[in-house]
């Protein structure tokens, strides 16, 4: 069993394939880009798939891959497929922005992906382009159809962003009353780009749940798995509405039970710390599996008790390099 120093179970670890994304979000990366890392300092997938092994074998029992875009990674599929091959992961998942998707949705199923999280925070197509900086929001939508007809479990991730897209929440939640999918709402955190983006006020959990139920009536609290979302649903809907509010909920910190790898191989405790504990300079210099369950277990135990309440703390990475 894999415990922090507060006592916390780790059961999640996700995992960043790459640091590369074929979007702009304004609210992640700055228009012109970033310097990608440099392919030699970005993890193989062997030694992604050993820390993963070895964290199976500690207590994870759940891992998501993110990027970046994942699904700009060449060979990912038979990545998957060797995740699949490790005793004790029982659930993986993938989060995308979803433009690849209606391509890559049938193999991602067959190489063992059950659930998605898709990146869309704009249903009107002219937004969609202004927020990312690229023309593809036909292939978004042709891609969350595409998973939908493969039986996908679907959450759809919406950064709440006053002024931009607070008209269109409603609009979100009436999908859930006719799809089984989940519409996950997010706090915009304000790190990296974000922290510059727009006016940077903070589109607070309880302002959205009070925007559905004056439309919907009152949300019923629906089950939920161990993820920071709160969960809803409208009454007699076949999906659900969550509501994900770390700016806002001041026990989202104690509730964490997960772990973050890097593309470069960093183990990031803490989404919002700038810290984090390097696993592939050991890893390249031939440390044994023990050595480096210890270190991951040692590494553990220093996970903050909050960290995007921490005072000082500016989380100025931007998402594409920590894995969302």
């Amino acid at each position: 069993m894999l415990i922090d120093g507060f006592k916390r179970e780790i059961r999640y670890l996700r995992v960043s394939v790459t640091d590369r994304c074929n979007l702009r979000c304004r609210y992640c990366m700055p228009e012109e880009g970033i310097e990608w890392l440099p392919h030699e300092d970005i993890m193989r997938y062997e030694e992604i798939l050993r820390v993963i092994r070895i964290c199976s074998e500690i207590g994870v029992d759940k891992v998501r891959i993110t990027g970046g875009e994942p699904l700009v990674r060449k060979g990912l599929l038979g990545f998957i497929e060797g995740i699949r091959e490790i005793n004790g992961i029982n659930d993986l998942s993938m989060t995308t922005n979803g433009v690849f998707l209606s391509n890559a949705a049938q193999n991602l199923k067959s190489a063992g992906i059950n659930r998605l999280n898709i990146s869309l925070d704009t249903l009107n197509k002219e937004k969609f382009s202004y927020i990312t900086r690229v023309n593809a929001f036909d292939d978004v939508m042709n891609g969350i159809e595409k998973s939908m007809e493969l039986g996908f479990i679907i959450k759809i991730n919406v950064v709440a962003i006053a002024g931009f897209n607070d008209d269109e929440i409603n609009t979100f939640a009436r999908h859930t009353i006719e799809k089984d999918i989940e519409i996950r709402f997010i706090e915009l955190m304000p790190m990296g780009c974000a922290a510059r983006f727009g006016n940077n006020r903070v589109f607070r959990a309880n302002e959205l749940k009070d925007i559905i139920e004056s439309e919907q009536g009152i949300l019923d609290p629906a089950t939920s798995g161990l993820g920071p979302a709160k969960v809803y649903r409208i009454r007699g809907a076949k999906g659900k509405i969550g509501f994900i509010d770390p700016m806002t909920e001041h026990s989202f910190c104690r509730r964490c039970n997960r772990i973050r790898l890097t593309a470069n191989g960093q183990l990031k405790l803490c989404l919002f710390s700038e810290d984090g504990i390097d696993l592939l300079k050991p890893i390249r210099k031939g440390v044994s599996d023990k050595e480096l369950s210890s270190l991951i277990m040692e590494s553990v135990k220093l996970k903050p008790a909050h960290g995007i309440h921490i005072e000082g703390r500016n989380g100025s990475g931007t998402m594409n390099r920590i894995g969302g």
